[in-house]
């Protein structure tokens, strides 16, 4: 039953806007809903014929799949749901993890913010609360030096 009331985005084929619903052979909520409850449910048939089934942590592991963080270059990788899990960058400048806001606003909010590591928000989130304890530094570019000539055969 857990299976079935996991969030999921679609397109609503009425508005042709995102919608969050719950439910997978029929709705039990919409983001739509009061206003355009009643519906013929149509957006069901992207759930069935989706592989991850719109599922809202599908859409963003896929947002950020390939993406590195945009302050410091560290790749975002795999995704730690509960322990370090990436952020966005807005393009105000200000930082915010994914999961505070609705799962209808993520399509259109990846389209104008850029991936953000957990480390690099968590150190944005000290310099709003305490500014006077974060000492931000910039990181010298290390390039590679080269291997060690040696002529001797060990």
């Amino acid at each position: 039953m857990w299976n079935l009331r996991r969030t999921r985005v679609v397109t609503c084929p009425e508005t042709n806007e995102p919608a969050a619903v719950t439910g997978k052979t029929y709705l039990h909520s919409c983001s739509r809903w009061p206003e355009r409850a009643g519906c013929d449910q149509i957006c069901i048939k992207q759930i069935a014929t989706a592989p991850d089934g719109c599922l809202v942590k599908s859409l963003v592991a896929r947002w950020y799949e390939g993406k590195s963080c945009v302050e410091c270059g560290r790749p975002i990788g795999e995704i730690s749901w509960h322990e370090a899990a990436p952020a966005l960058r807005l393009f105000d400048g200000t930082s915010h993890e994914w999961s505070d806001f609705l799962p209808q606003d993520l399509p259109n909010l990846f389209l104008l913010c850029e991936p953000l590591c957990w480390y690099c928000n968590n150190r944005d989130e000290a310099m709003k609360l305490r500014p006077d304890l974060v000492l931000k530094r910039e990181h010298p570019v290390r390039r590679p030096e080269p291997p060690l000539k040696s002529k001797t055969i060990y």
